[in-house]
């Protein structure tokens, strides 16, 4: 990526907006360390969570001794730990996204590294998985306050790839076995396997999920008109094409139950979702993520 893209990504304003969002987890899996996220551990934080039973090897000092005293009961005040969320980003560098101008998979790397500079913020690992028809250059999650300028160096000299590989990459992923965290992808979600392969993709992942779908007025509404030879971005595949109002009624459709089968998927497993208009600024859709401030996954 050329050196105006890198600008692009570490646009001063834009980053300097994003310093009153927050990202919050209501819990975080075991195994980090502490940070500004309530974790499913409970042990000596410093908020208190409930009580529980005494059991053998427990530590004394949790004991509430009040409790013992007024009701001969031995029970264990416990207190949530707060630990680091993991952020995963995952964009999508497919050709498709890089065929347009300006190119949607460019939105998708600035919205990526905003979610990695509020991250970062709260001392939170980051890591990059940019994927096609497999997983590309990936960066290995880190924290650390200088980690925004390395992220961004990364996101500008990711490659671009070929096809889109829904089940290659994120089967490459899963087998990774990263700490479960937050995974942010960021694509249109256009397989050519179709929304199923998709789906299935991530269905088994032991993350939560953010998708991010990049989008354009077009993907529904297309202006092509006449006789045209249509080229496939990716694979180069031609057809020849008649486009008629019948034919964009015909696409139109196709394109709804796509969105549709999307949408009830996000619903139906409660994930997190970000219609991102590629063509709109994007700082203010970002922050409709954040209620008061914050976003809860």
């Amino acid at each position: 990526m050329n050196p105006s893209a890198r600008d692009a990504l570490l646009d001063p304003e834009f980053l300097a907006s994003l310093a009153g969002l927050r990202i919050l987890a209501r819990r975080v899996p075991r195994g980090g360390r502490h940070a500004e996220h309530r974790s499913r551990d409970l042990g000596g934080g410093l908020e208190f969570r409930d009580f529980r039973p005494y059991t053998p090897g427990d530590d004394f000092r949790s004991i509430d001794w009040n409790i013992y005293r007024r009701l001969g009961r031995v029970v264990l005040r416990l207190f949530e730990e707060m630990e680091d969320l993991p952020l995963y980003l995952a964009p999508d560098m497919s050709a498709s996204g890089w065929s347009e101008e300006p190119p949607r998979a460019l939105a998708g790397l600035k919205a990526a590294l905003a979610l990695a500079s509020i991250s970062l913020g709260q001392h939170d690992p980051v890591g990059l998985y940019p994927f096609a028809e497999d997983l590309l250059d990936t960066t290995p999650p880190r924290a650390g306050g200088g980690r925004l300028m390395i992220l961004a160096d990364r996101l500008a000299a990711l490659p671009r790839g070929g096809g889109t590989d829904f089940r290659t990459s994120f089967k490459h992923l899963a087998s990774l076995r990263l700490r479960p965290g937050l995974l942010v992808i960021l694509s249109d979600f256009f397989d050519p396997a179709g929304l199923e392969a998709v789906l299935e993709s991530l269905t088994p992942l032991r993350h939560r999920l953010l998708l991010v779908q990049l989008l354009r007025s077009e993907d529904r509404e297309p202006t092509l008109q006449g006789d045209l030879h249509l080229l496939d971005c990716e694979t180069d595949d031609g057809v020849d094409l008649t486009v008629t109002p019948q034919a964009v009624a015909t696409y139109r459709e196709a394109y709804d139950r796509f969105q549709a089968g999307l949408l009830d998927f996000v619903q139906s497993r409660g994930l997190a979702y970000l219609p991102l208009d590629t063509d709109a600024p994007l700082l203010p859709q970002i922050a409709g993520l954040f209620e008061a401030g914050a976003m809860t996954v």
